[in-house]
């Protein structure tokens, strides 16, 4: 599975929606309607004419299926989260204008309460690849019909229980595997006058249950290629642990202030032997930590998040016992969002760095790793302007770097450094266009100065850094 799925929780259901009212709302949700709405949104529409209260709510409906509100309330567009959106994951995906089917015990205790429709939907994406230069002995410009077909499990369980958990077929194998999964229970409460949300998230990738499009499961790009040619030296937190593990987590937002989470995973391998064996490849010995804090604060119009996440773990290369390969990241995190025009600006932020104590690596027979310790950096800048619901313009800039290590990254066609470096920088340009709100059309051209350490025969096979540039067409739709 692809860390890169877009983020289909907030689409259609299968049912026609009903319409809700805000005042049918969780007072939770009328509260942080009253406060993000004039937070998020200028006083004034374009035209100069004062913002009413039936604009802004138009302007920022709700969860499609589950409230009848709009996929626009949840997204400036998909999947890139508005505040409501945050505070609706945030709460479990639990968020309903519609009346739950409900029973009670004798003492008046609930215990049923489910949807009157089937949460699950699909999502399909079609895609075509043309790269600068074809990979030896094969054909370019690459059709994908599906790249990917997910079918989606998202929206209320019962109560303060709530889930967005996918599964996608492989068209590499023809078979259908595990995507991300994300089931959260949710509480509320104040620690003095000062709100509290918590909860709990059982979850199958490290930071898929994040709130912001900064971090690795859910950040840009959004969608990519899955023929083009992948760099050298990602850090494990970018993807290393998907749908390889399981963890649990709790979570917390003080005040709409400050978020704080910690989580622990352990490996669980779909495609492996139960319970693990010898033929295990790259299994966590022990638990894995991961940890989240972020500080968010309105400025007038304008939104800013600043944070820190990361993990450490310890995985057998091979089998479920000997000499571990330890890895540590820690990154940084920033998002704004202030309006432009009559749409939005988004733009997200984030540096990783790794550590690397190469032991198994480095003591193999023959050796995998010329050291035994490395490190990886990883630096991501993307800015998207949303002029309308239905239009979106996003550049980014990337870059990838870390220590030589002429074994770890050795030569060979394509995919391998002439000099052993995981240096790649690059940049993107992607239009996208919705013809529906869950139905969307882009294209996105990225381009390469630097492909593992050298913009000329980087591989030491003769290949370029920029035969890599890709244009990527898709045709994303979700019903």
């Amino acid at each position: 599975m692809h860390a890169y799925t877009p983020a289909v929780l907030l689409v259609v259901a299968l049912a026609a929606p009903a319409a809700a009212k805000v005042d049918d709302l969780p007072a939770f949700a009328r509260r942080y309607l009253d406060r993000q709405v004039h937070a998020v949104l200028p006083s004034a529409d374009a035209h100069g004419q004062p913002m009413t209260a039936p604009l802004t709510l138009r302007l920022v409906p709700s969860f499609a299926r589950q409230t009848g509100f709009a996929c626009s309330m949840c997204h400036y567009q998909f999947p890139q989260l508005t505040a409501f959106g945050r505070q609706f994951k945030l709460n479990g995906y639990t968020l309903t204008g519609l009346k739950n089917i409900e029973d009670k015990d004798k003492r008046e205790k609930p215990t049923l309460s489910l949807l009157p429709f089937s949460p699950l939907s699909m999502m399909m994406i079609a895609s075509a690849t043309q790269l600068g230069t074809a990979l030896p002995g094969t054909q370019n410009f690459t059709v994908s019909l599906p790249q990917q077909l997910g079918v989606l499990w998202a929206g209320a369980i019962a109560n303060n229980l709530g889930t967005m958990s996918q599964v996608t077929w492989v068209p590499s194998s023809g078979t259908f595997a595990i995507d991300n999964v994300d089931v959260r229970y949710v509480g509320r409460g104040t620690i003095g006058e000062s709100p509290v949300t918590w909860g709990v998230s059982f979850n199958n990738n490290p930071s898929t249950q994040d709130l912001w499009n900064t971090t690795p499961a859910w950040g840009y790009p959004f969608s990519s290629s899955a023929v083009a040619p992948s760099s050298l030296g990602s850090p494990l937190v970018a993807g290393g642990l998907a749908q390889r593990s399981v963890g649990v987590g709790v979570y917390a937002l003080w005040n709409d202030l400050l978020y704080t989470e910690v989580a622990a995973y352990r490996s669980a391998i779909p495609t492996a032997a139960a319970p693990l064996d010898s033929s295990a490849r790259n299994t966590i010995s022990g638990f894995t930590p991961y940890w989240r804090v972020a500080l968010q604060k309105s400025f007038g119009t304008q939104y800013l998040m600043v944070g820190t996440y990361g993990l450490a773990a310890k995985l057998f290369p091979t089998g479920i016992g000997g000499l571990t390969n330890d890895y540590t990241d820690l990154a940084f995190d920033a998002q704004h969002e202030m309006p432009l025009g009559d749409g939005h600006l988004v733009t997200r932020l984030s540096w990783t760095t790794e550590s690397q104590t190469l032991s198994a690596a480095f003591a193999a027979t023959p050796a995998v790793s010329a050291n035994r310790t490395n490190s990886v950096n990883s630096l991501r800048l993307s800015s998207s302007w949303y002029p309308a619901q239905h239009a979106g313009l996003t550049v980014g800039f990337f870059s990838n770097g870390g220590t030589a290590d002429t074994l770890l990254y050795a030569p060979g066609s394509v995919t391998g450094s002439a000099i052993g470096s995981p240096e790649t920088t690059g940049a993107s340009l992607e239009a996208s266009y919705n013809l529906w709100e869950n139905a969307r059309l882009s294209v996105t051209y990225t381009m390469y100065s630097k492909f593992n350490g050298r913009d000329s025969n980087y591989d030491g096979s003769g290949r370029s850094a920029s035969a890599n540039n890709t244009l990527y067409l898709l045709w994303w739709f979700a019903f």
